[in-house]
């Protein structure tokens, strides 16, 4: 199959990964899948005079964590890293927890008692780097995550230097993400030198990607 995009680093497959398989040659899986939790938000992203404005974009294949459990089977047990809610149960194989603290998330228009600022980071596999001290399991970030859904066109986005941290302790080889989104692995991989092959399977956000990518844009001022 043809790719989206590709470049010296990077080949971006539009299609489903389920059908789209050359993912599957890599060596180290960083993802972040549909979590299952049929997420949407009408609040989410900033217009360019700095107001909230109206997102009403939902997740594909997030009804459930089907999507995520069917790739983790035909990845086996590889070294991964993926991401998830603590609201749907972790995968099978889950080594280790981290928690992604979003400190630079927005308060919110809802009237709650309470509301999340953080995601789970499931570890699978083998292999990860290790150091002394080790990587602590909490890992804060600071930016605007209003204005990082505008900046990124995705409802979801993933900090590149997050991707960057979690991307520095994975083995060496191929990084495969079959649910490539906005492209924060991507952009992460490439900056970090390392190859990925990856899938998405919206074109609207393939095209934001192959626009970042060909723009040689490293970095989307989301920083840790």
């Amino acid at each position: 199959m043809k790719p989206y995009y590709q470049d010296d680093l990077v080949t971006l497959f539009h299609g489903d990964c389920l059908e789209v398989t050359e993912w599957l040659e890599a060596d180290v899986l960083v993802t972040d899948p549909p979590y299952g939790v049929s997420w949407n938000s009408q609040f989410t992203s900033y217009n360019n005079k700095g107001k909230w404005k109206s997102n009403p974009d939902k997740i594909k294949n997030d009804h459930s964590p089907q999507a995520r459990d069917d790739v983790l089977t035909l990845w086996g047990e590889r070294p991964a890293v993926v991401f998830g809610s603590w609201r749907i149960e972790r995968p099978q194989a889950t080594k280790h927890r981290l928690i992604w603290h979003k400190k630079g998330q927005q308060p919110g228009p809802a009237n709650l008692p309470f509301m999340s600022q953080d995601e789970e980071i499931y570890i699978l596999g083998t292999g990860f780097i290790s150091t002394s001290p080790p990587m602590r399991s909490v890992i804060e970030t600071s930016e605007e995550r209003g204005r990082a859904v505008a900046n990124a066109g995705h409802p979801t986005p993933k900090p590149i230097g997050l991707m960057e941290l979690l991307i520095n302790r994975c083995p060496p080889g191929v990084i495969a993400d079959p649910f490539a989104g906005s492209g924060a692995t991507l952009l992460a991989a490439r900056n970090l030198g390392r190859k990925v092959i990856a899938v998405e399977i919206e074109e609207k956000y393939c095209e934001g990607m192959a626009l970042r990518l060909s723009q040689q844009v490293f970095d989307l001022g989301e920083g840790i």
